[in-house]
């Protein structure tokens, strides 16, 4: 179980949602489109005014693509945030999202959910894989309007307040709550009644687990979305969301099935992670400004690995690996 986050104090929690009602209240008063080039503009004011973030984002795009120029490396750093204010007002107005606003603003969207219901018709359910790119909720939110059943995991706010009012944006999606003890369960009984998991997979774990080649450089990713359709025997589909030209896309990059006779169900969830990551770094790797360059948690930190003080047991046929390796 995940470490249970301290609650914020009442009078910090009615601040800050008090705060969010009044920018919802901003954001939902004006048209979209000016909403969205207001968060272009804020952006940009961000980055190259104010310095918001600018020297560890600039290192992150240059250690990744060191050919750029600056003028590239910039545009990529404002491209990114604009993005995600752009997710913000999106998140927003969810509710006015409808499945005709989805039709219009996500390029194919017909196209792409008929292939995600026939793979959903077969009964088995679905683990989707997609990265912080474009946005991400997009996915989730144009699934749920073409009324496939869909549930993802989340950690529970800090704020009360804003934790509520994460769930009412969400809508049907039904978002279970990272930590609790019945989450893993909850989820594999989900998938296995035929519904699709949603699950971004481009996070990176403090622990050893899986090494994939990401970014020009090393990632460690966990496997554990992918051990959901091992388990289940659900297909992984591996997608990823991009904004162009006002428009969102959906990129469905592929559909890969688990090996049911693997006779290691780790390695083989390890298998797929790679797979999937070594997708998602093509993909991210043509329109580099789509991802999210601005997460606390920088993916291609190397994971420190503990020493023990203690000698090493003798290694058994018996024991489980803490990592995977190829």
């Amino acid at each position: 179980m995940g470490r249970k986050r301290k609650r914020k104090s009442a009078a910090v929690a009615w601040l800050e949602h008090a705060a969010l009602r009044t920018t919802c209240a901003v954001v939902n008063a004006i048209p979209y489109r000016l909403a969205c080039a207001l968060a272009r503009g804020t952006a940009w004011t961000l980055v190259c005014l104010l310095g918001f973030q600018r020297a560890r984002t600039y290192a992150r795009i240059r250690e990744v693509f060191p050919d750029k120029s600056p003028k590239e490396v910039r545009r990529i750093a404002v491209f990114s945030l604009a993005n995600i204010l752009q997710n913000a007002v999106e998140m927003i107005r969810a509710p006015r999202l409808t499945k005709k606003w989805i039709t219009k603003h996500v390029k194919d969207m017909p196209t792409y959910a008929g292939r995600l219901q026939a793979i959903l018709a077969e009964g088995r359910g679905a683990v989707i894989m997609v990265p912080h790119a474009g946005n991400w909720y997009m996915a989730a939110w144009a699934m749920a309007r073409y009324g496939m059943p869909l549930c993802a995991i989340a950690a529970r706010q800090r704020n009360p307040y804003i934790n509520a009012w994460m769930a009412r944006q969400y809508g049907s999606i039904e978002v279970l709550t990272r930590g609790e003890a019945a989450t893993l369960h909850d989820i594999r009984e989900r998938i296995r009644h035929g519904r699709a998991f949603a699950i971004l997979p481009d996070l990176r774990v403090p622990s050893p687990d899986v090494e994939v080649p990401f970014l020009n450089g090393t990632a460690n990713v966990s496997h554990g979305g992918a051990l959901f359709a091992v388990a289940t025997g659900a297909p992984l589909v591996v997608a990823m969301m991009r904004r162009e030209n006002g428009l969102h896309a959906f990129d469905h990059l592929a559909t890969l099935k688990p090996d049911p006779d693997a006779p290691d169900k780790k390695e083989e969830a390890c298998r797929l992670t790679r797979e999937a990551m070594a997708l998602l770094d093509a993909a991210i790797q043509k329109t580099p400004e789509q991802w999210f360059w601005y997460n606390k948690r920088w993916l291609l930190q190397p994971v420190k690995r503990r020493k023990s003080k203690r000698a090493p047991a003798a290694p058994t046929a018996a024991a489980d690996r803490t990592a995977c390796t190829d």
